[in-house]
């Protein structure tokens, strides 16, 4: 079969399941509304297939809907049957994967379909932290639609027939698919609402079940483990040339080479995935100053600055992470925030929702410093100030307030005046460097536990993480935080 071969519904969900595993629940449900003549017309199953199987072994339940029964619309019976999943769901503790290719609103239903789509949401907002919710977009996806997609914790697209939109997109003032189609695949990466983007029904199928053989059934279990076939005392030989495309050195950290990255095609600048140790499933968030191509040149280049929209990519990946008990490394390389026009009316908030996501999250957190740590944007970056418990630095990482030159200008520019200028702050710089700014001094002053040689990395972070196993985080009585 053709990767972009489009699938019925029910195929789709033989083919997200293991191999005769799936069970229909309410195969005879249909509507009940008569307006408008819909007693004239057949809707089989109300247009959406539910039900439950296994991926991998363990269990999920899964809702496809029938673009072939009216469009695959919305109505009440409709949404019935993806809200009775949903409470079965919470009952036994597993994700909810929905299959959505769908016109919309049953608009012969009127606010019966309105309520409907207010009942998933309420299901929704209650699984939220308790279940994986994932969902993959097939066809159209509109309205009240995009919603139930954004709400889940994981959105796949497939690139040439899923289309994702609020408002349709011809309604759009200037808006065309020559110039700028906000419904595509493509689009929607880029702005961070898409996670992942695949050719075809089968390549999406595909990635959904790589994505659920890492990520636990529930928040009270752990991430389905695997039998380590790594050498866990492998040397990381190539890490200091991976750094910079940290894409390429958590591949290199993690078992066999897994990487699953999360929002690829969104702000770049800022990593975010999860890798396995010792085939326990670990997200990672990480600082990117360069992608690298086949021949390791320079695709292209970020500055090491915090953005907005990475503050804001990082912050959802950590929540979500909490909320599974999954615990976090963080790979460090920043030197301040982006400094621009545009940056200037979000990059505060978002930095600082980015802080309490790290701060507030109580799973076990190690953070590697591996190129610069400068200013407030280190300490949001899971610092050990902020809530770390294991911190490591590559052994040329710099610490500190900002750049050494910067801090000499500052703080000696009475002395800077002279004709030996250059020389004193060269002296200077270099006197601040070694007194403040080497991982040395930040680990006598006990802001780091270990400074390390690249290739030793994998070997602490599995004894590392293999320590706070059994960690037990408690925080202040509270409803919840409001940052």
């Amino acid at each position: 079969m053709s990767t972009t071969a489009q699938m019925s519904a029910r195929d789709r969900i033989i083919a997200l399941l293991d191999a005769n595993s799936f069970v229909e629940i309410g195969a005879l449900v249909t509507k009940r509304n008569t307006d408008f003549n819909l007693q004239e017309k057949e809707a089989p199953s109300d247009g959406v297939i539910t039900g439950y199987g296994v991926i991998h072994g363990s269990l999920v339940y899964v809702y496809s809907q029938d673009v072939s029964v009216m469009n695959g619309t919305m109505g009440e019976m409709h949404a019935k049957k993806i809200t009775g999943l949903y409470d079965l769901a919470l009952k036994v503790g597993a994700p909810v994967i929905g299959l959505v290719d769908c016109a919309g609103l049953r608009l012969q239903e009127a606010t019966d379909a309105l309520a409907a789509f207010g009942d998933i949401y309420l299901k929704q907002a209650q699984a939220s932290g308790v279940i994986p919710q994932v969902t993959a977009v097939l066809g159209n996806c509109g309205g009240g639609s995009a919603v139930l997609a954004s709400m889940s914790d994981f959105v796949f697209v497939e690139e040439k027939g899923g289309r994702l939109f609020v408002n349709a997109p011809n309604t759009l003032d200037g808006n065309n698919t020559a110039k700028c189609d906000t419904a595509t695949a493509g689009y929607m990466a880029s702005k961070g609402v898409a996670d992942f983007v695949c050719e075809g029904d089968a390549a999406l199928i595909e990635s959904i079940r790589e994505l659920m053989s890492v990520l636990p059934y529930n928040n009270t279990e752990e991430a389905a483990g695997e039998t380590d076939t790594d050498d866990l005392n492998r040397s990381l030989d190539n890490l200091s040339a991976e750094l910079s495309d940290v894409a390429l050195a958590l591949t290199d950290i993690s078992d066999n080479g897994v990487f699953i990255e999360v929002k690829k095609e969104y702000a770049k600048e800022m990593v975010t995935g999860f890798i396995r140790l010792n085939g326990m499933t670990i997200g990672a968030v990480a600082n990117r100053t360069e992608i690298l191509d086949e021949n390791g040149k320079a695709a292209a280049k970020f500055e090491d600055r915090l953005t907005t929209a990475g503050c804001y990519k990082a912050e959802s990946f950590v929540k979500f992470c909490d909320a599974f008990g999954i615990p976090v490394l963080t790979l460090t390389n920043v030197s301040g925030y982006a400094a621009t026009v545009a940056e200037a009316s979000g990059i505060g908030i978002a930095a600082a929702k980015l802080t309490y996501a790290f701060a507030n999250a109580t799973v076990p957190k190690i953070n590697v410093v591996t190129g610069k740590a400068y200013g407030s944007a280190y300490i949001t970056m899971n610092s050990k100030h902020i809530g770390a418990d294991l911190v490591y630095a590559l052994e040329d990482a710099k610490i500190g307030t900002m750049d050494a030159e910067l801090a000499v200008q500052i703080m000696y520019a009475d002395e800077l005046k002279g004709a030996d200028a250059a020389e004193v702050k060269a002296a200077k710089a270099k006197e601040y460097d070694a007194q403040t700014q080497s991982a040395l001094a930040a680990a006598k002053r006990g802001y780091v536990d270990a400074v390390l040689v690249p290739a030793t990395l994998r070997q602490y972070l599995l004894y590392g993480f293999e320590m706070l196993f059994t960690k037990r985080g408690n925080q202040p009585g509270k409803k919840h935080g409001t940052v």
